[in-house]
């Protein structure tokens, strides 16, 4: 009975049989998943550019999540009760130290329907984290000394929790600060996409 002898090193492989080698269904050879797009909407991303597709899922689930975010860091700087457009206005109103007219608010919040500003601002006067005053036919926003303190709080929840996590990743921030600069930069495609389905 012939024994096989064993393959001595350097030598020669075996021939192969020729074969295809197919990856198993819902892979590639490299073990990676061939499933297409991570979207929620298949029939919107099986069009010219389906990587849009993943950036609006992933900002939908980014905008509910900074949504909660806000309303948590806020209820634990001290603030329940507020909803995210309210917090925004805070912010917005603290930044530089400056009063604001309604109109710059809406303009820089992106947001067209003014009285959703102006309940906002009636909700924060009421809790005495901003005042409102007139300069001529302008209304004025600031923040008061309780808003300002409150901004303080949620600033340095937000370093603590929010900010010491996402640092631990290892993004640059320039990272960020581009990632940020492309979502303002699709915000105007969106602005001027949604102006042209108004005219249909």
């Amino acid at each position: 009975m012939a024994v096989e002898r064993p393959r001595r090193l350097g030598s020669a492989a075996p021939k192969t049989t020729g074969r295809t080698v197919r990856a198993a269904p819902g892979t590639t050879l490299a073990g990676r998943s061939d499933v297409g797009p991570i979207v929620s909407s298949a029939h919107l991303a099986a069009g010219a550019l389906p990587g849009l597709s993943e950036v609006e899922f992933g900002l939908s689930l980014a905008v509910h999540a900074f949504h909660r975010w806000m309303i948590r860091c806020m209820a634990a700087a001290g603030v329940p009760d507020l909803s995210p457009i309210e917090i925004l206005v805070l912010h917005s109103v603290r930044h530089r130290e400056r009063p604001k007219k309604l109109a710059d608010l809406c303009l820089v919040l992106g947001i067209e329907d003014t009285h959703v500003i102006t309940y906002a601002v009636k909700k924060l006067v009421a809790a005495g984290l901003v005042i409102s005053t007139k300069a001529g036919k302008e209304k004025l926003i600031a923040a008061t000394v309780v808003g300002a303190a409150a901004c303080d709080r949620y600033h340095a929840i937000r370093e603590r929790l929010l900010v010491h996590g996402v640092n631990s990743t290892g993004l640059p921030d320039p990272t960020l600060s581009e990632l940020g600069s492309l979502l303002r930069a699709l915000s105007g495609h969106y602005d001027q996409a949604a102006r042209a389905a108004a005219s249909l």
